[in-house]
Order: C-alpha cells, then structure tokens, then sequence
C-alpha cells in the first residue's frame, strides 16, 4: 500500500507544484435523531450520544476511529464536528472524556448531511489546510479498527489525486435498511472501483436482487475526498448550498471550542444529502466517483434488530442488558434503565425500558417505530424529544415527580459548575441539599448550604445555584406555581451562552 507521502509525490510529478504534504482531517457528522432507537434515543438525546453497545458512547467511539492511522497518514491533531445546538455541551464532553480536542461547527437548523459537509470544508480550508477529509456519521459501529483504517488509507489515496470517495461494505445479507452502490470497473492497485451508481434503500425483494448479483454494496454514509474539491463540486451542483454555508460560516462567530454558524444565513441554506445532492451527479462536474471496499463488520445500528445483531448473545439468542431475566425465551433483546424486566416465553420480541416509556415490539417490525415516534409528537408528548433525565452543560436533572401545581426535581451540578442566573414568572422554588456543598444567590443575598439544609426561592427572585466544591452537588428541588414548563426561564448572566440574542 502506498502513503500519503507517495501519493503526494504523484501528484506534485503530474503538476509540478510542491505542496504541503497531505494530512488527513476527520470529519464527525451528528445531526441523526435516531427515531427508530427510541425510546432510549431522544431528539434532545439522540443515539449517538448513548452508551448503546458498550461503556463508551457511539460518538467517542467515532472519535477513537482512526487513532494509529498515523502510521499510514498524518493525522490532524483536532477533529471536526459538526452538531446542532442543543447536543453541543454534551458532545464536547464526551470528546474531552476520550481525550480528543476538536472545533465543534453548530448548525443553527437540520439541513443534512451536504450542508453539514460543506460547513467543514469551510472551516477546513479557513484553517489552511485542504486537507483530506473522513467523513464519518456518529452513530456507526465498526468493531474492527485495523480493517477500518485501511479502508480509510486506500481511499484516501484515490481522493488526493482528486476523486470523491465512498466507502462500501461488501453486505452480509439483503438489507432494506440501507442504500446500496452499485459496483463498476476496477481501479488499479488500491483496490477501488468505479462509482456505477447509487440506490437508496429498495424494497426487500430488489435487495435480495442486489445481494445475489455481487454488484452491489452497501453505503456505508462514510465519504472521503479533499476539502478543495468537495468545495468546487457543491458550488457547482448546488450554489446556494455553497452561498449559504460559506455566508453562515463567514458571519458566524467562534471561540475556543464552538463555531457558530449564522443563523440567518444557515436558514436559507436547501436540505440536501450527500449522496443524492453530489455523488449521484460527480459526471456533471468532471469528478471521478470512486468506491472502496471495507470489511470491518460495520453497522448504522439503525433500529433494535440491528443493536440485537450486534451484541454477544446467550444460548438461546438472547441479550440482555442491564436487569433483564429471561425465563423460555428466544432470540429476544431487553435493555432496562432501571426496572427489572422479566422476558416469559418470548421469541424475537424487542423490550426496552426508560423511566418514562416502554418499548415492546416484534424485531422484525422495529423498522416501524419511528410511526409510533411521529405519533407521540402529533399528540404533542414529551416522550419523543426528551428523557425524564434532562443533561445540560452544568450537570443534569430529572424529573422525579409531578402533580398539580406541583414538580420534584433531582438536580445534580458538576464541581465549579453553576445554573444561569434566572427568576421565574410562574413558580417558587424550595430546595434541600442532599450531598456536596451548595452556593445560593437569592436576591442580593449569596450563602452556602451544607448537606440537610435548605433554603425557599420565591416566585420572581433572581436567584442562582452553583457548586462550589471539588465533589457532586446534589439537591431536590420542589416546585410550585401555576405554572411549571421549562419555558419559564428569564436568564440575566450565563456561562454556556444560552442567552437570548
């Protein structure tokens, strides 16, 4: 296999410029809601961001991808992500928790992938370096690291001779789930092919078609190519992707972690994927489509039946996780967060338990849970966007009770964390210390509670909490009022920029 340096020698031969030497530049895309994971994955809380298959999240594990790779290619030392607002505190720690710094690019809309693509590029090339870009979706699994990587280094030698690069896996069985690329001639010593065509996600009997003809593969969503020409080739097929992205980057605003792109701006920008707004029409801007194979035992995990497929299983086919007993049952999945769930003579059932929902379904129907999804948000349930534990960048809190007039919270601040300073219209507020140190600001008053001391905040105060110590701070919070949404929340100062612009 060549490197990057060989690669690069090609190509300053066939032009007769020096350049840099090429490094390659991972490219996290997280803007899935992962619907078909409900009710573990949330919109507020979406799959990526799960512990699904182990103890570290899909995210950290996207993020760990290429580690060793250097060996085959340089490998900048931040990577790119790009999210949407509401997931940015969450995503930077658990990148920080994994030891990977990045610059995390924050979409003030969901436009898809093309968009999200294009934003990185733009920071890419701003930072100076057309790099090679990995484009990886967050919330794939790729259990073999070695097969992955050298997947990654074919392609990317393909891409910085100029071509767009798509990384296929060779399909195991018929998948209605997935897209699918179509195969053509092979392409010399990397062991790439021509693009022939894209096919997204047929119905079962045409991917069974597919599978037996052995010219198709799956579409794995992972896409390598330059920085420069995934830039000229969005300009050309779809300008105002290009104007749209490249005003919100330029009128947006950045610090040491968030780039902020425009709001405005980004609002304007067309809803376009990857696959069908480029990689279907690279003939229209004389760009070579290329597809690599990889065989790594890579799946999206896109729905229960995946997640089912991909875990250890006992003699009869069963995974359990968390308190689960199974008792004559088979080829059964059952995750609980909490309750113990008892599994009596099942057979291919899905059973998922969260403080708020249960999920019991036939696996072979788990392709239909983001129907029931859809429902609970026309019926305008909470269920769908949120967990009854809410995370926010100071810590968390969940929600232990409610009842007319009334909510209790468990709240839990990080040490050197603080909530916003805010006041309420609607409700009052009394809470007890249960563990750690507390420093309370209520009205023009800042005092400290230790554990079994409490203090009352009346409705309209201005008042703060903040953890002072080097441990947790936990506290139960009663509320009472009228009224007692989330939305009832005038901030005056806040650490993590959530004040209104």
């Amino acid at each position: 296999m060549s490197t990057a340096f060989e690669s690069q020698s090609k190509h300053q031969r066939s032009t007769g410029v020096a350049e840099a030497p090429l490094t390659i530049q991972p490219v996290i895309l997280a803007g899935g809601a992962g619907t078909r994971l409900w009710p573990l994955s949330r919109d507020q809380y979406p799959k990526q961001l799960i512990e699904l298959l182990g103890e570290e999240s899909l995210l950290a594990g996207t993020a760990r991808r290429l580690e060793g790779l250097e060996t085959l290619w340089p490998v900048t030392d931040d990577l790119l992500l790009v999210c949407g607002e509401h997931h940015r505190h969450v995503s930077a720690e658990q990148l920080r928790g994994c030891g990977k710094s990045a610059h995390i690019l924050l979409e003030p809309h969901a436009r898809n992938t093309a968009p999200a693509l294009t934003s990185a590029a733009l920071q890419a090339v701003a930072n100076g370096n057309d790099a090679v870009l990995v484009v990886m979706p967050a919330d794939h699994v790729v259990p073999d690291a070695a097969a992955f990587q050298a997947a990654v280094a074919r392609a990317a030698n393909y891409a910085a001779d100029g071509a767009v690069v798509a990384i296929g896996i060779v399909p195991r069985h018929a998948e209605p789930g997935y897209g699918y690329v179509r195969v053509g001639t092979p392409l010399g010593e990397h062991g790439g092919y021509v693009i022939d065509r894209f096919v997204e996600k047929p119905h079962r009997e045409l991917a069974e078609q597919y599978v037996a003809s052995g010219e198709y593969w799956w579409n794995s969503g992972i896409f390598v190519v330059r920085a420069s020409v995934w830039l000229s080739a969005i300009k050309t097929l779809h300008p105002a992707i290009y104007a749209a992205c490249e005003a919100a980057y330029r009128n947006g605003s950045a610090d040491d972690t968030f780039v902020r792109l425009e709001g405005k701006d980004f609002k304007n920008c067309p809803d376009e994927s990857i696959d069908y707004g480029v990689m279907e029409r690279l003939s229209e801007c004389n760009l070579s489509g290329v597809v690599v194979p990889m065989d790594a035992a890579w799946s999206d995990v896109g729905s229960w039946d995946a997640v089912w497929e991909m875990l250890p299983k006992d003699a009869l086919g069963n995974v359990g996780r968390g308190r689960v007993m199974f008792e004559g049952s088979t080829n059964s999945f059952a995750h609980s967060q909490g309750r113990l769930i008892a599994c009596v003579g099942l057979d291919n059932v899905v059973v998922v338990e969260t403080a708020d929902a249960v999920l019991v379904a036939d696996k072979q129907n788990a392709q239909q849970i983001k129907t029931v999804v859809s429902r609970i948000r026309a019926e305008r349930g909470h269920e769908a966007d949120h967990h009854r534990k809410v995370h926010r960048p100071w810590g968390y809190y969940d929600s232990i009770d409610s009842g007319d007039r009334f909510q209790v919270k468990r709240i839990v601040v990080k040490p050197g964390e603080s909530l916003s300073l805010q006041m309420h219209h609607h409700r009052a507020e009394h809470w007890v210390v249960v563990r750690g140190t507390a420093e309370v600001t209520c009205g023009e008053k800042t005092f400290l509670l230790s554990e079994n001391e409490s203090t009352y905040i009346p409705l309209g105060t201005v008042h703060r909490l903040r953890n002072p110590g080097k441990t947790q701070l936990e506290i139960i919070e009663v509320q009472s009022g009228a009224y007692l949404g989330e939305d009832d929340i005038v901030r005056f100062e806040d650490n993590y920029g959530r004040m209104p612009s």
